[in-house]
């Protein structure tokens, strides 16, 4: 009777794994802004398809689904377009107060 009453259901032990790369975090979307910020044209395309497509390609090696994938990338992409107009409102934040 003790060994059924200690017994856990069949998929107890399941769970989700949900990845959350340290490229994502705020730091992350400070630098991307900083550098968009001080670079233009073609560079600044170069450089924003560049660090999209690295954030898709560490979440997908990670395990993630595409469709969470592009989900997560358009996240990142909208956390920057806000950290740009929060910058250039406020003007930059010095290295030692980021948020």
């Amino acid at each position: 009777m003790a060994t059924e009453m200690t017994r856990r259901p069949a998929g107890a032990n399941e769970g989700k794994i949900i990845a959350f790369p340290a490229g994502t975090g705020t730091a992350n979307v400070e630098r991307c802004a900083r550098e968009l910020g001080r670079r233009h044209g073609a560079d600044a395309i170069e450089f924003w398809k560049a660090e999209c497509r690295r954030l898709a390609d560490q979440l997908l090696a990670a395990g993630m689904p595409e469709s969470d994938v592009g989900q997560r990338v358009l996240q990142f992409q909208q956390d920057v377009q806000s950290e740009l107009v929060f910058s250039h409102q406020n003007g930059p934040l010095p290295k030692s107060q980021n948020r």
